[in-house]
């Protein structure tokens, strides 16, 4: 059995929903706990404006899951009583189906993925960035990550991303969905906001700790947007997963 990662995005509208979902976020563990197959899980909330943000968005959560196969993984999406009621509560949804291709770092002290697979300059690839920012650094990357969060924006390559976190301000992470790897790359290590950001972290040491993933997807499922998610991620235009 191959380890797999799943991703699903769950959008909610109305207070009751909304309200729910964010409770979620601390009691949805305890019905996680026992999932047979389930080897690491997060139950992550988003950020508004243009999905990286101080700013919670209380309309899009996230369950990110590690599997030890996807056998497990469809055990969870056709029985577990808080996944239903997470689909029965959102207005649309969508799960990404990923293989780990490469990671360095830690979450939660845990080093959760194995390498199943195999990156390809011509292929789609989707990254994880995720930190716990030290306390006292928070000013000083906040008053610059919005930046590089702009700078995301109509990016040649980017489909989708989203930013997400188990706490505001402290604990953020990124998800980018990536029409190949080469349009990544260009990205990551041409652009010039994201250059500087990367020589300011080890500069001001703002990170307790990061871990960085990339996945390569080998297939989607449900509908975001108001579209099957299979045709915003095959289209031209660039969308924010947030929205």
């Amino acid at each position: 059995m191959n380890q797999i990662t799943t991703c699903s995005f769950f959008k909610v509208k109305g207070f009751s929903d909304k309200w729910w979902a964010f409770k979620q976020m601390k009691k949805g563990y305890n019905s996680l706990k026992d999932v047979p197959g389930l080897a690491f899980y997060k139950l992550l909330g988003s950020g508004g404006k243009n999905g990286f943000s101080s700013i919670p968005n209380f309309g899009t959560y996230v369950l990110f899951c590690v599997w030890e196969s996807e056998e497990y993984a469809r055990g969870l999406f056709k029985e577990n009583p808080l996944y239903e009621v997470y689909q029965k509560r959102s207005i649309e949804n969508f799960t990404a189906y990923l293989n780990a291709a490469e990671s360095h770092g830690s979450w939660d002290g845990v080093q959760p993925f194995i390498k199943s697979s195999t990156m390809e300059p011509n292929k789609p690839v989707v990254v994880l960035t995720r930190a716990r920012i030290h306390f006292n650094k928070l000013w000083s990357f906040w008053s610059k990550v919005g930046k590089v969060s702009r700078s995301l924006e109509s990016y040649d390559g980017l489909e989708l991303s989203i930013g997400v976190g188990e706490w505001p301000l402290i604990q953020q992470a990124t998800l980018s969905f990536w029409s190949t790897q080469a349009e990544m790359l260009d990205y990551a290590y041409k652009n010039k906001r994201h250059k500087e950001v990367i020589l300011l972290t080890k500069k001001l040491n703002w990170y307790k700790e990061e871990m960085f993933a990339r996945f390569v997807p080998y297939k989607f499922e449900g509908v975001w947007l108001g579209k099957n998610i299979n045709e915003i991620l095959s289209k031209e235009e660039k969308d924010s997963i947030g929205a």
